[in-house]
């Protein structure tokens, strides 16, 4: 029974193009048309053959091929039974059944010579009923007409062949509600399949009426919303279902980049890791990343208390496209000179590339960005506007649109954050019972470790998505694929200046006193300044006050445009000795409020100084300084344990007359000390004691009494 494809010949009448057309000639690929209004029509096969509305007029239909894997997925017996019908049917059409023996002659029934076909199908239905199988003449004729239109698949059990209907003879309308009750259930609490099911009567009886639409078995409903739910976990995790939903619709595609920069991806994540922060409290650190697409470099990677800031990600930008500078105590084969990257042809383009680690500068053309608020601000924006790049936007709640930089957060907390002390896992069901006490790295320390791990591991590692243009089968790393596309781009960026990073900063408008500029109660000042003291910026706008531009994240130095004669004025400030470190403004605003708990001005600055020294201190000295600084917010809150007649008011004179600095400043020859607390004589009330002066380094209270 098997047919051979039907065959185009000249003189052969053709619907094409909407119209009746005559096949006048036929040479190679190119065949002649004539239309019934005589005009000639020349096509190539592939194109007339390919046509929507191609049809060959007067034709017999074209035989089909046989669905082999529906067939190899039926029944054997199904399979076995549709068999046979096709040995009766051949038979019945050849005389011979088929793999006959090439001497063999027809039964005298089936012998087309003798008998025409309507004898042959009747003698095929007298057959298979003698032989207990009781078939009409009927149904010998449709298992024909079937196998001539769909071959062997058309003589399958129907009950087999029939398409898949997962939810059953179910009423449409219970399949609606349930539908509807399924799909709600994506931002709710999982619940069972029990409360679905109660919710769906519910829906029912308020859309057609109580008791209108009857709903099926308990069995048939919970086969129904298990069919209804697959893939969605509708009664499974809460979390993958929301993330489940968040997936778009159509197809994946891979995001691709020719050249470095062409495309790169940004956003934040908390870090499986427990860092020490400024004011000696554990918190997890929070990771902005950008990373390119084309060569998978992490092109800055910046760690911050989370709840990342505006000017995080801006401050990302300018740190992308500034070189990565060797750090002290870092290997030599870190450097940019030691690796795979052109480093001297970025030599004689930036020499600030001869003292580079082994991470190429990668300014982007386009940023791939969520609708997270930091990356949607005015500050980041202008930034992008001002380095020239385009910022794309992703569609919201679609993590697809930036996959890479999602899967690389994965990745750095496989590679990176497992291998850290502090390390807490991914959730509370992977978490020790000892992440405090292993938490011994404060935020800083955790940013140096972590630039260490980007260029020694990450830069220099081979990644399954990356390939080398002349040796696809082995994979590359991405200094590898930098150094191959940044020769296929023909061109390599220039990084920023210093002046290019300043730009980038948030800033302010301020006087300039005789003091210097003052910024939240600090004072920054220094000779240079010193001759803009209560002089006009020129810039009417602002009322004569000068551009000051900061770092929020190190607030210990600022930096003043010089409206004047041009460039910047760096300014330090005035108390940065006592501190001897950098630190950020909610450092500074934490310290003013402790000084206010402590009854001190938290407008002085030097009593702020201070106790910000004592803060960062306890910070630097790791998770064992919180249970000094626990006891010392205890005892802040307890009562006074003073009489009431010797208060503030009354000590505050002579409690001043002779004051002791704090443990750790200079200390000058001096009288003995004082005995201690109880070789001290009684206090009589109205009898004044010199108080000392509070000792911020003090583990807690006791010690500065």
């Amino acid at each position: 029974m098997a047919e051979r494809p039907g065959v185009l010949r000249v003189n052969d009448r053709v619907i094409f193009a909407g119209a009746t057309h005559t096949v006048v000639a036929i040479s190679g690929n190119a065949i002649r048309l004539l239309s019934a209004a005589g005009t000639t029509t020349v096509v190539a096969l592939p194109f007339l053959l390919s046509a929507v509305d191609f049809e060959l007029v007067g034709a017999a239909p074209a035989s089909r091929v046989d669905p082999h894997g529906l067939l190899d997925a039926l029944p054997a017996q199904a399979l076995q039974a549709a068999r046979d019908w096709e040995r009766h049917l051949i038979e019945v059409e050849t005389g011979l059944p088929p793999n006959a023996e090439a001497d063999a002659v027809a039964r005298p029934e089936y012998d087309p010579e003798v008998h025409p076909l309507a004898v042959r199908e009747a003698a095929k239905a007298a057959e298979l009923t003698a032989a207990g199988s009781k078939t009409s003449l009927r149904t010998v004729q449709r298992m024909r007409r079937r196998y001539r239109e769909q071959g062997l698949w058309g003589l399958v059990d129907a009950r087999h062949a029939r398409a898949a209907k997962p939810t059953g003879n179910v009423d449409a309308r219970v399949v609606a509600a349930a539908a509807a009750v399924v799909e709600a259930q994506t931002g709710t609490s999982t619940g069972t399949k029990s409360r679905a099911i109660r919710q769906i009567r519910q829906l029912l009886d308020d859309e057609h009426g109580e008791g209108v639409v009857a709903l099926p078995s308990q069995a048939t409903c919970y086969r129904l919303l298990e069919a209804l739910s697959a893939g969605r976990y509708s009664f499974g995790s809460a979390v993958t279902r929301r993330q489940t939903a968040n997936k778009p619709v159509g197809a994946y595609a891979a995001t691709t980049a020719s050249r470095p920069g062409e495309q790169v991806q940004m956003d934040s994540t908390p870090l499986d890791v427990m860092a020490v922060m400024d004011d000696g409290i554990l918190g997890r650190a929070e990771l902005v990343l950008a990373i390119d697409i084309a060569t998978r470099t992490i092109c800055a990677g910046v760690l911050r208390p989370v709840g990342a800031k505006a000017v995080d990600a801006a401050l990302l930008l300018a740190r992308v496209t500034v070189p990565e500078p060797m750090r002290p105590g870092w290997d030599a084969a870190l450097a940019m000179s030691a690796s795979r990257i052109p480093h001297q042809r970025l030599v004689s383009l930036d020499a600030r590339m001869a003292l580079a680690a082994a991470k190429p500068v990668i300014v982007p053309d386009t940023v791939v960005i969520d609708h997270g608020k930091v990356f949607l601000s005015e500050v980041f924006l202008r930034a992008a506007d001002t380095l020239g790049i385009s910022v794309q936007p992703a569609h919201q709640q679609t993590p697809t649109d930036k996959a890479i930089v999602e899967r690389t957060f994965e990745s750095i907390n496989t590679l990176f954050c497992q291998h850290v002390a502090g390390y807490t896992g991914r959730d509370v069901t992977r978490r020790g019972a000892d992440v405090a006490e292993r938490a011994v790295w404060t935020l800083p320390d955790l940013q140096e470790l972590f630039d260490e791990w980007v260029i020694a591991g990450w830069q220099s590692r081979p990644h399954d998505g990356l390939r080398h243009p002349f040796n696809p089968a082995q994979a590359a790393s991405p200094n590898d694929a930098y150094a191959a596309l940044v020769a296929a781009a023909g061109y390599v960026p220039v990084a920023l200046t210093g002046e290019d990073y300043i730009e980038l900063l948030p800033a302010d408008w301020r006087a300039i006193g005789d003091g210097g500029i003052q910024i939240d109660y600090r004072t920054y000042n220094c000779a240079e300044l010193r001759p803009y003291a209560r002089k006009n910026s020129g810039v009417a706008s602002r009322a004569g006050r000068w551009e000051v531009h900061y770092d929020p994240y190190d607030v210990s130095r600022i930096w003043v445009r010089n409206h004047h004669r041009g460039g910047w004025i760096t300014v330090p400030w005035t108390h940065h000795s006592v501190v001897g470190q950098p630190f950020a403004d909610f450092t500074w605003r934490a310290s003013r409020k402790v000084a206010a708990q402590r009854g001190l001005d938290d407008t002085n600055e030097m009593a702020v100084s201070i106790v910000l020294a004592a803060l960062l201190r306890r910070a630097e000295e790791g998770p064992g300084s919180l249970r000094a600084l626990a006891r010392t917010r205890t005892a802040h809150a307890m009562d006074n344990h003073l009489p009431p007649e010797l208060t503030t008011a009354a000590l505050a004179g002579p409690a001043l007359a002779e004051p002791v600095p704090p443990a750790d400043l200079p200390v000058t020859p001096g009288p003995e000390p004082e005995p201690e607390l109880e070789e001290r004589p009684q206090v009589l009330v109205g009898e004044v004691v010199p108080f000392a002066l509070f000792d911020p380094f003090a583990d807690d209270l006791e010690a500065g009494r």
